[in-house]
């Protein structure tokens, strides 16, 4: 039994990456599973401006 991965030897080193590579697939393959199905067709809705407007209710000094 090693009990540092400074004194492990090949074999134990390779059980480790074989371990963190199955996880990391599980991993992933659970998130696409439970994404479910995306609508990739949604369309961007556009507002466009009118023509500029002056609004005023006084006498007051316009500034630029």
């Amino acid at each position: 039994m090693n009990h540092s991965l400074h004194s492990a030897d090949r074999a134990t080193h390779l059980k480790i990456v074989v371990v963190a590579l199955v996880a990391g697939l599980a991993v992933a393959a659970l998130g696409v599973a439970t994404r479910g199905h995306v609508d990739y067709t949604q369309t961007a809705h556009v507002i466009k401006a009118g023509k500029p407007v002056v609004m005023t209710n006084s006498n007051a000094m316009m500034v630029r």
